[in-house]
């Protein structure tokens, strides 16, 4: 696996997709960083200004960014990185 290749996923507490994502990722063994844009509201001005968009989730893994609990996004982009198992 390549620890080099980072995921960070953008939510808040009360989006369900959110949950999905994280819940999805912590079923797939992989490890990430959660950056709740409720909380911290500098991250949430990057997200708009990287994605145009203030939708949640986001998801960025190695330098692949996914708006939305998209799965088919997600494995793409992990096994692009080497992040499944």
């Amino acid at each position: 696996m390549d620890e080099t290749a980072k995921v960070t996923v953008y939510s808040a507490s009360w989006c369900a997709f959110c949950h999905m994502a994280k819940n999805y990722l912590n079923g797939l063994g992989v490890k990430f960083k959660e950056i709740d844009v409720d909380h911290d509201h500098n991250a949430a001005q990057e997200l708009v200004a990287k994605t145009g968009q203030a939708g949640i989730p986001v998801l960025e893994i190695g330098e692949s960014v996914i708006i939305g609990f998209d799965k088919q996004g997600i494995d793409k982009a992990l096994q692009e990185n080497n992040l499944l198992k």
